[in-house]
């Protein structure tokens, strides 16, 4: 009589799989990163000029955002890196403004939990598309608002982070709750 082989645990898998997600979206992140700054070793001028999703991205923000606050009756002005509300203040959107680290996380997650791939493709767009809206917030918010001062009280990313983390927390709670029933639902 055969013994049945003990399986995998389904929570260790996920974790290995969703650290190694994150890591490879990451890594590709960082790697193209390096490909498209002209400053390194690696430099590609056809990817930096063709194919910079980097760049597309801090474009789209800043000027969605400038467009919003023009909206608003406020005057901006925009440069590749930069947006000044004019009477207000100048933001520069470095690479780390940009949101890639928690698109990487949530990717990761939204993918490696196992579920009905109906589910995951409609949790993923939207969920990619709301962090690039609370992005678009933050960028408008400390355009109007922010005051840097020498006292170092609080760091406008952490803030960022720590909000994005807790709806995201909040958002995956829910899907991870929504794929079991789906799942449950179609195993019987």
């Amino acid at each position: 009589m055969k013994q049945n082989k003990p399986g995998f645990n389904p929570a260790l898998k996920f974790v290995i799989k969703f650290l190694c997600l994150f890591a490879l979206f990451y890594g590709f992140y960082i790697l193209f990163l390096a490909i498209t700054s002209h400053e390194g070793k690696l430099y590609s001028p056809f990817l930096d000029e063709h194919l910079n999703f980097i760049s597309w991205l801090r474009y789209t923000l800043i000027e969605s955002s400038a467009g919003i606050l023009n909206l608003l009756g406020y005057q901006t002005k925009t440069t590749t890196y930069q947006m000044l509300v004019v009477g207000h203040n100048i933001i520069h959107v470095g690479y780390d403004c940009l949101g890639f680290g928690v698109m990487c996380f949530f990717s990761a997650f939204v993918i490696a939990y196992p579920g009905v791939l109906k589910v995951k493709l409609y949790f993923f767009i939207p969920g990619l598309v709301c962090i690039q809206l609370l992005n678009l917030s933050r960028f408008i918010l400390l355009a109007l608002y922010w005051r840097h001062t020498t006292v170092y009280i609080s760091d406008h990313h952490t803030i960022f982070n720590i909000v994005t983390y807790l709806i995201i927390a909040i958002s995956l709670y829910f899907y991870t709750r929504y794929q079991d029933r789906a799942v449950n639902q179609a195993t019987l």
